[in-house]
């Protein structure tokens, strides 16, 4: 069985794949060997990394360098934000995020640049040209941009997120991914209304697993939460202590 096989099928409506994010490949390591089914890349965390905001700031090249090092790093499948694809045409895309070795990968529908939201049927359109060009090699996650990105009333964007996703798993999509949204009961409506998994953010841990899982999701991620969390203990307790010439590894 091939990983990509194995990733999608570990997206299973009410029975999520818990995907935490690394950002090297000793983080990645370290999510594998606490028993972790697979592991997900955050852009934001990458690029942070790298030297480089998010948003598509970091050269794809380096990005790509990143995800290599992570998937030859673990034994389970990873899985890549990919942000908006970097510009790259589809079929240059699949060619070389395949050589990287992740067998998954995030394709959101805003602009990076902008945070204007792509038209939804050139967004199907793309999404299918990768799966085109990508066959069974890749689990697709679409991004669905219309709650973080504040489009319209909250009822216009759960409406939003419905068509979208819809369209985005008949172009192919594997999952989707409505980053943003917290409520339950909107959750639940969306694992109804969508054919097919559903992927939420854990966010700051407003829900539990088991929340989001009676909701009908398939797949919970975090984002950057857990580099952001080490980072500012290092930051804001080690850093500190240590200029104050306190000893920094006893809290």
């Amino acid at each position: 069985m091939s990983l990509a096989t194995t990733l999608r099928d570990l997206h299973v409506p009410g029975t999520p794949l818990v995907v935490p994010n690394a950002w090297d490949a000793a983080s990645a390591r370290l999510v594998e060997q606490a028993g972790f089914a697979a592991v997900a890349t955050s852009s934001n965390a990458t690029a942070a990394v790298l030297g480089y905001d998010d948003g598509e700031h970091a050269p794809v090249a380096d990005v790509l360098a990143a995800a290599a090092g992570i998937a030859r790093s673990v034994q389970v499948p990873v899985t890549v934000d990919f942000e908006r694809g970097y510009s790259l045409k589809p079929s240059e895309l699949v060619e070389r995020f395949l050589a990287t070795g992740a067998v998954g990968l995030n394709l959101e529908d805003s602009d990076p640049a902008t945070g204007t939201m792509v038209d939804p049927g050139e967004q199907a359109d793309f999404l299918a040209a990768v799966r085109a060009a990508a066959g069974d090699a890749l689990v697709i996650n679409a991004r669905i941009d219309a709650f973080i990105r504040k489009a319209g009333t909250a009822a216009e964007q759960l409406r939003t997120a419905i068509d979208r996703g819809t369209k985005y798993l008949a172009a192919g999509a594997d999952c989707v991914y409505p980053i943003g949204v917290g409520d339950l009961d909107v959750i639940g409506t969306l694992s109804t209304q969508l054919d097919g998994p559903v992927n939420v953010a854990y966010g700051q841990g407003a829900h539990s697993v088991a929340d989001y899982a009676g909701r009908g999701v398939a797949r919970v991620s975090f984002g950057p939460m857990f580099q952001r969390h080490l980072y500012g203990v290092f930051a804001g307790s080690v850093l500190p202590a240590l200029r104050a010439d306190r000893n920094p590894f006893t809290g």
